[in-house]
């Protein structure tokens, strides 16, 4: 199984992949002349305009209900991930690759709400709508439907609970440990499970009605909550500041330091963590009710914003000012464990409780 997964790992983030993200990223850019810049007050000011209605949602849910999926354990473990195998320059192609991705979600996001329907009285939408309906090809949609569903369905809240369940051993210990069918696993990982398939069911079952209303409040306090602590961080280590930056964008650049894998990994775990291009966002600005489409498109452009050069950025800085990145198996587990010791007892606690 391992082989397997690392074939198609291999196979899916090759190095065409890679630049491929970028240029389209740069293609829509231009194409846009920049909307991600040109554009980036009205932004702001469309955040918390509209209202929900019985068909949709309004703009601020829609950008809580994408970001729910962009901010978790890409923002943590994924960041690790990129700095301890590309080097602190990783962090900087994450930002490169999270300004060129706000133009693709902004195309994405804004096509979704163009081609949105009303079904069963609600707004529904993406990708598989307009693939459909652009290029005139069934099969296309339904194949990228499938793939959604297994994507979201299964492969995504598998990693993230696996990721969550690891924390949490870290975090609160790992009780006993019970053998099941499927191997032996600790206490800890079987009640997070359970404990994520029943909040997940009710929330899901519930409709898109009930997942904006719950990540309306839930993501904007962890996200919030979570820089505060970061910010509290870099308070202490506020002189390293200038030294980080340009670590940062030295090492992006260094020969010696190996701008390969500073750029893939940095446009891998930017990608997998802001999710630009992926069309997963779509769905939720689809069921957005809005007065133009763009404004929709510009709302999930700022969410790129917000994931990457907001919450990746804290946790970076984070690993990068304790010098956490120079330790081997460097990840969610070791930041989960140390960053505790920056601020307070419970800080492992509250590390993990922003990554679930």
């Amino acid at each position: 199984m391992q082989e397997l997964v690392d074939f198609l790992n291999g196979l899916i983030w090759s190095p065409a992949l890679i630049y491929l993200c970028l240029a389209a990223g740069l293609f829509y850019s231009l194409q846009t002349k920049f909307v991600q810049v040109r554009l980036f007050k009205e932004m702001y000011t469309l955040l918390l305009s509209g209202k929900n209605s019985k068909q949709g949602i309004s703009s601020f849910q829609a950008l809580s209900v994408s970001l729910s999926g962009r901010v978790g354990t890409g923002n943590i473990a994924g960041v690790a991930a990129a700095i301890g195998f590309g080097g602190p320059g990783a962090v900087f192609w994450m930002w490169v690759v999270a300004f060129l991705g706000a133009a693709t979600a902004y195309v994405e996001s804004t096509l979704a709400q163009v081609y949105k329907e009303v079904d069963g009285g609600q707004y529904r939408g993406g990708p598989a709508y307009y693939l459909e309906k652009v290029t005139g090809q069934r099969w296309y949609a339904i194949l990228f439907a499938v793939a959604t569903i297994a994507a979201c369905g299964l492969l995504l809240p598998g990693i993230q609970s696996n990721s969550i369940g690891n924390g949490i051993e870290l975090a609160f210990g790992s009780g006993a440990f019970i053998e099941t069918g499927m191997g032996v696993f600790s206490q800890a990982k079987i009640m997070t499970g359970m404990l994520i398939v029943l909040m997940l069911g009710f929330i899901i079952f519930g409709g898109v009605k009930r997942i904006a209303n719950f990540t309306q409040v839930v993501v904007p306090f962890m996200a919030f909550a979570y820089v505060l602590i970061v910010v509290v961080i870099i308070g202490l280590h506020i002189t390293e500041l200038p030294s980080i930056f340009m670590m940062i964008v030295g090492d992006a650049f260094s020969p010696m330091a190996g701008v390969g894998a500073a750029i893939g990994w940095g446009v891998k775990r930017g990608v997998y963590s802001n999710e630009a291009g992926q069309g997963t966002g779509p769905h939720a600005a689809a069921a957005a009710e809005v007065e133009h489409p763009a404004q929709q498109g510009l709302v999930q452009a700022f969410s790129v914003y917000i994931d990457t050069l907001l919450v990746c950025s804290a946790t970076a800085f984070v690993i990068l000012i304790t010098g956490a990145y120079n330790v081997h198996g460097v990840g969610e587990a070791y930041l989960v464990q140390n960053v505790g010791a920056e601020i307070a007892a419970n800080g492992p606690g509250f590390t993990q409780l922003a990554v679930d």
